[in-house]
């Protein structure tokens, strides 16, 4: 069992930054790819970014290639997502998943932490 808790959200104006941490329970995350979804209102949960579980290998939706960035410190059981230049499109609540399978795009969370708001100001 892995519990995942985020933080970092908030508001921020377009072509800001924000960085959202998600730390999960447990001596096993370091077994986990974990990856950062997120659902705008009356969208579909959507696909983010990953990464496998040494940090070795992410993966980025077309939209945030070179302005996000998926990290983790196993040391401090904590991945995080670097959110760079956003766009008010960016908005919606990020999500937090963890999976023993990377699966690059692919990736299916088998936990999931309760989300972070992020709001983009144009």
């Amino acid at each position: 069992q892995v519990q995942l808790v985020e933080s970092g959200g908030g508001l921020v104006q377009t072509g800001g930054s924000l960085r959202l941490s998600c730390r999960a329970s447990g001596r096993t995350f370091r077994n986990y790819s974990m990856g950062w979804f997120r659902q705008a209102p009356g969208k579909e949960r959507d696909l983010v970014a990953v990464i496998s579980s040494t940090g070795g290998t992410t993966y980025y939706v077309d939209s945030v290639k070179g302005r996000f960035t998926i990290s983790r410190d196993n040391n401090k059981n904590t991945v995080y997502l670097q959110m760079d230049s956003l766009r008010p499109e960016d908005a919606a609540v990020y999500y937090c998943a963890a999976s023993r399978y990377y699966a690059g795009s692919g990736f299916r969370g088998d936990y999931w932490g309760q989300g972070t708001q992020v709001t983009v100001s144009s």
